[in-house]
Parts: C-alpha cells; structure tokens; sequence
C-alpha cells in the first residue's frame, strides 16, 4: 500500500470541481445492502474507488469477506512517519430504496434544486466523495498530509460491519498499523442558530445497541375456537408495552457538554428532564438529539401465523434497541421487566457504545478548519443515536470521532435524509466539505 509516483494531473481538476461528479458516480453504483454474505455492488464500489485512488499514485487494495463483499484500503505517507497515523473511513453500502416513492430515481444521482439526490447522498457517498475528490487534488499537486493517513472504504456498515470493518479488523489489523485517531460519519454538520452562529456538531459519543428477536411460544389451534394462550396476543401486548416505554433521562458528559454549548448558544437554561420546548427549536436534528437522553427500543417487525383461521403456536418480533455508554446493564434489565417472562429476547447483532472527549490537536484542527471557511462556525460535541464502523475500529484502540463537514441550509430536515426517502445532499455543501477537509488535512 506504499505511494508509488504521483499519476500526471490530467485535466487539473480541483477537489471542489470533481467532487460532485464522485458522489453522482458513487450514487450510481447500486450498493444495497440488504443483509447476508452477497453484495455485488460493493465489489464495484471498491473497484471504482481503487481506480480512483491508483490515478494518483496509491496503490489500493482490495479485500473480499464474502464474494461481493468488498472494501477498499489505502495508505499515504505523510511528510513524518513516525508520527501515529491518521484514518479516515467511510462506507459504500447504503440501505434499499423503493424508486416509486421518490421525486427522483433514487440511484441516478440527479442534480436538482441545487442537491445532488440518490441513496447514500449524505450516508455516506457524500463523506466518500469529499475524501476522493480532497485527496486527488493533493496528490496531483504533491502536497502530502503531516502524517500518514490510512484511508478506509467499507463494505456492510449497514448491517453492522461484520463482513466490512469488522472483517479488516480481525484478519487484517495491520492495514491500522500506527493508527491512534480516526474520523468518519455523521459529524461536522451545521445548525444555524442565527446570523452570528452556527453550530458544527462533532460526533465524540454513539449509542451501543442491542438488535434483537423476541419470541413467545403459545398454544396453537383453530381460529373458531377460544385460546388463552395465543402467542400472538402475548407477543402484541409486549410489544406495545416496550414500544410505548418511557426510558428514564440519563445525561452522559457528551450530552452534558452539548446542552452547555446549547444553552449558551439559545441564551436559556435547559432542563434535560423538560426538553419538548428545546427541541422544538432544533429541527430536523431533534430527531437525533432527543435520542440521546434516553435509552430506546423500537419494535421495527412481526411475524405469525400462515393461516387466517389457524392460531400459530409461535409469534416473533424485532426491537431496535439502543444504549446509553454506560447503560447496558440497566437497559438490558428493564426490557425483562417490561417484556415479562413469557418472552425471550435473542440478539441479532449487538455492539457496544461508544464516549471519548472533545479536546486534543485533532479537534482543534476541527475547529479551525471549520471557522476558516466559516467565520460564525463553532464546533460542539454531540452523541450519535445510531452507531457506524467506529465501534469496530475502537477495539483497535484507535480514538474516534464523526468529522464530515458540511454546512447545510437551515431548512433542510437533515436527519430525515439518513435513510429515508428524497435522500440529497447540497451541492455547495460538499464544496464546502471539501475545503474544510483540505484545511483540516494541513492541520492534522
């Protein structure tokens, strides 16, 4: 994976001049992932960004956990070497679409209303072409970064990991070699307060999360004939008591700090016990934020039954459940209170959660690379709802953090974009991006 001679510059393309071009490209590629060890498109992602990577003088390479399953990886070296290592992550798999429901074809990249438009826009084909587009421009000038940086394009960060991350780092964790930090998805976005700030929210915290399978056992038997023991009534019942739970408020430092820099920002004092008012003022991230204050469990499927006039003998459900750090052991303790003993909980996947500080070079060189661009810009630490390859990169030791710039206009319902439909990411945002990445890439 050594830097072998820079490729000619070719057309002289800018980062800011590609990199809307790289993202439609990415868009284009159907990665889908709809779980298992098949993912054909990923392969051609991989592919697509290797040949990318290799015009500039990297040398790629390509690793296949499952035939399909593929990730792209790379080193540059940077002017001192010995200086722990940079990585930069992102993932080329997106969650499905359904075309019917969407303004534009979901995989055409369509540039309209001055978005480029497409799964996976903003998660995270956005954050995938900001790197490309940044690191070819450097390259082709012959700007090295100070240190070295391992960049890291993954395969399955949608089903958890296991056949991307997950999958490097077990059976090749020298890829990481010298790496001590690292940033990835879902940070560095905007929230204009007002005129005179904008808030630039760096991920330092996700949730830990318990994907799970319910399951009750009951009597089965004809439909016409009275049972009280139907597993579906039992199942229904506990599913509406969990979907419906209230979890207690439990503010970790992350969010500490986040409602600090909020109350200074908004001029009020926040109570996390009473935040429907705050959050009313947040948007589109109120979806995210209010999260982060509790413990959640979302029943997201059912399934019973073959026959309408035959009572199954089993009824199952899945719960997305999500953690607080340090709230494992009490999450996993009132879902058996709120469940009963009729029901068994299994996990289909399971990861842990995830805290680190917001201090140290690297978040400095975040924020100043944010305030260059932006005069009003002012970085704050937030936790994440959901989780992303960094829980797999964290076993390694490596210090991570959610840095992927961009500065949104204030109407754009942002965290309705992460896999919901009309996904799109604006076009000055990404330029923005990348000039706060080459900045932040000087600085490193």
């Amino acid at each position: 994976m050594n830097q072998s001679t820079p490729a000619p510059a070719g057309d002289g393309a800018s980062a800011e001049s590609e990199v809307v071009d790289l993202c439609r490209d990415l868009i284009r590629i159907d990665t889908s992932n709809y779980g298992g060890n098949e993912g054909p498109g990923e392969r051609a992602a991989a592919e697509y960004v290797a040949e990318k990577l290799a015009e500039v003088g990297l040398e790629p390479q390509i690793f296949e956990s499952s035939p399909g399953r593929a990730s792209a990886v790379a080193r540059i070296e940077g002017e001192d070497s010995s200086r722990p290592a940079l990585l930069i992550h992102g993932h080329t798999d997106v969650v499905p679409a359904n075309a019917a429901d969407w303004t534009h074809d979901p995989f055409s990249g369509e540039i309209a209303d001055g978005c480029v438009w497409g799964r996976g826009a903003v998660d995270m084909k956005d954050m995938d072409a900001m790197t490309l587009a940044v690191v070819r421009d450097r390259l082709r000038s012959g700007r090295r970064p100070p240190r070295d940086v391992v960049l890291a394009f993954l395969a399955d960060e949608e089903a958890g990991g296991v056949y991307g991350a997950r999958h490097l780092v077990d059976n090749h964790p020298d890829l990481f070699e010298g790496v001590t930090e690292a940033i990835g998805e879902v940070g560095g976005f905007s929230f204009t307060v007002n005129e005179n700030l904008r808030l630039y929210l760096v991920e330092t915290a996700q949730k830990g999360m318990h994907w799970m399978r319910l399951t009750v056992d009951g009597t089965a038997g004809h439909g016409s004939m009275t049972n009280n023991d139907n597993a579906i009534t039992e199942l229904c019942e506990a599913v509406g008591r969990l979907g419906r739970h209230k979890f207690p408020v439990r503010v970790t430092k992350t969010v500490r700090s986040f409602l600090d820099e909020l109350s200074d920002a908004l001029g009020t004092e926040l109570d996390p016990e009473d935040m429907e008012e705050t959050l009313a003022k947040l948007g589109g991230i109120a979806k995210i934020i209010g999260a982060t204050l509790q413990n959640t469990a979302a029943p997201t499927q059912l399934g019973a039954g073959y026959k309408v006039n035959v009572i199954p003998g089993q009824a199952t459900a899945h719960v997305d459940g999500r953690f607080l750090p340090g709230h494992e052991e009490e999450f996993l303790a009132d879902l058996d209170r709120i469940l009963g003993p009729r029901v068994r909980h299994e996990d289909v996947h399971a990861d842990k959660a995830l805290e680190t500080s917001f201090d140290g070079a690297l978040v400095d060189a975040m924020q100043s690379s944010l305030k260059a661009e932006d005069p009003v810009a002012r970085a704050v630490p937030y936790m994440l709802s959901g989780g992303t390859d960094a829980k797999s990169f964290d076993d390694l030791g490596i210090r991570c953090f959610g840095f992927a710039p961009l500065k949104l206009p204030p109407e754009l319902d942002f965290a309705g974009m992460f896999h919901g439909v009309d996904e799109r990411v604006p076009v000055d945002g990404l330029k923005f991006g990348v000039r706060v990445l080459d900045r932040f890439l000087d600085q490193c």
